[in-house]
């Protein structure tokens, strides 16, 4: 069985693929239709370039207090592995 993900645009029953999917024509398929959302992958990409920088304009010394707090909570509460 073949097996491959292919991104395309819907025209009522009519999907047209971005690529030529290489099959003959009257090739029996099962299709699974995946919504690609546009604008809530571009509205995530913009809130992570905006938490990318978020300790931009913060002293450096704060950010070292911070991390150095992080990691000795970890020792003293390390993350419990299920079996």
């Amino acid at each position: 069985m073949t097996k491959a993900v292919m991104k395309g645009v819907v025209h009522g029953r009519t999907i047209e693929l971005e690529n030529e999917p290489g099959l003959p024509d009257g090739q029996p398929v099962s299709v699974t239709v995946e919504v690609i959302a546009a604008e809530k992958s571009q509205a995530a990409f913009e809130a992570f370039k905006r938490a990318a920088g978020g300790w931009a304009n913060d002293n450096p010394e704060g950010l070292e207090q911070y991390l150095e707090q992080t990691r000795r909570q970890r020792k003293v509460r390390p993350r419990e592995i299920p079996e």
